[in-house]
């Protein structure tokens, strides 16, 4: 276990050395205009505007964001806006965790439930974020209740928490379910309830099912945030910073890639967030599924 620790950071530290290998192999080799096929494009454009060196890319993180007296390191600034968007994203991650555990015990614990609603947790992931985000927003600034004032960044949080709920209902429905009918009998045979089987049985054995699920809950959560930030025009966001710095990308074309950074990096922290919590959770993860 200690071995696999210290491999797994070397391990990402080599993939990024690797992916930067292979954007400025393409960038030396690659047509200059890209490669396509009638109206489509297969390969992408390799001049400095389209593919920056990954040189520059680094070394505009340091430099200001805007030539005024003043202004913020850039990487200073996304590392700001990464924060608020991570904060939401958490909050989307703990409301879609919430929803899919409810909606999966339900599930398991009355088949007719699992009948009517599981094909609509299904259905749900096929309606897009784009369409999604607004009528969110619309609903939530029409809701009062007495002194309680709807935010733009709660929005954005329940947009998240619809991407996330979805593997947690299904990973969790799938770990509920699988202990053996001879282990599930024993514990009738012993006059336990459904509260003692659940907690007992059904919830250790969930553990391998439910912790896949939950990593794929959090990128979920934070590709929504992003999306959604998007959608709803939320500002200091790392969403609305990647539309905002777009603009720059023929002036400037190394700016545009500090918010994709940071929306990286968040994803890598919220994986490791969650991997740390299933670190706690080693005595249960035997013959843990993938996500």
């Amino acid at each position: 276990m200690r071995r696999a620790l210290r491999i797994k950071p070397v391990a990402a530290v080599l993939a990024v050395v690797l992916l930067a290998a292979v954007w400025e192999a393409y960038k030396a080799l690659g047509p200059e205009q890209g490669w396509s096929i009638g109206e489509t494009r297969i390969l992408p454009r390799t001049t400095d505007v389209a593919m920056p060196h990954t040189w520059d890319m680094v070394a505009r993180l340091f430099e200001p964001v805007t030539g005024g007296t003043g202004a913020q390191v850039l990487w200073l600034a996304v590392g700001e806006a990464m924060m608020l968007s991570l904060a939401i994203a958490v909050v989307g991650w703990l409301i879609g965790v919430g929803v899919g555990v409810v909606l999966a015990v339900a599930m398991q614990r009355v088949r007719i439930v699992e009948r009517a609603v599981l094909p609509l947790v299904i259905l749900s992931q096929t309606v897009p974020l784009i369409a999604l985000a607004p009528l969110v927003r619309s609903w939530g600034s029409q809701l009062e209740f007495g002194s309680f004032e709807w935010q733009a960044w709660m929005s954005v949080a329940v947009i998240a928490s619809y991407l996330a709920f979805f593997p947690v209902a299904v990973g969790m429905l799938r770990g509920l379910s699988s202990p053996d009918a001879i282990g599930v009998e024993l514990l009738r045979s012993c006059g336990a309830t459904w509260a003692t089987t659940m907690l007992r049985l059904r919830s250790p054995a969930s553990v391998p099912y439910l912790l896949p699920a939950l990593r794929l809950a959090a990128a979920g959560a934070v590709i929504g945030t992003v999306v959604a930030e998007v959608a709803t025009g939320l500002p200091d966001g790392l969403g609305r910073m990647i539309v905002e710095f777009a603009a720059f990308a023929g002036s400037d074309p190394a700016k545009p890639w500090a918010p994709i950074f940071g929306a990286v990096l968040m994803g890598l922290l919220a994986a490791g967030a969650v991997a740390l919590l299933g670190s706690g959770l080693r005595r249960f993860r035997r013959g843990e599924v993938a996500a």
